[in-house]
């Protein structure tokens, strides 16, 4: 799958999933109900993202997806 497919929105989307999620996971997080509430939002958003109707095998897309998001996370983190 060609990492272009995919509309900003969404992996804006999956990237500021991985970051509540790692704010979540961290030793002792603050606001723990704030984090689970962002979180679940963003996985709605994720989940129900128009462009899922438009790949003809989600799961591998989704998966892609998540990758190519880590490594936006760790490019920007450098």
């Amino acid at each position: 799958m060609d990492v272009t497919d995919f509309p900003d929105d969404l992996v804006q989307t999956q990237a500021a999933w991985n970051v509540t999620y790692q704010a979540l996971a961290a030793p002792r997080p603050r606001d723990t109900s704030a984090l689970r509430r962002r979180l679940l939002l963003l996985s709605v958003r994720l989940w129900w993202h128009p462009y899922w109707e438009t790949v003809p095998s989600v799961p591998a897309a989704r998966s892609e997806l998540r990758h190519l998001a880590r490594a936006h996370g760790a490019v920007r983190a450098t």
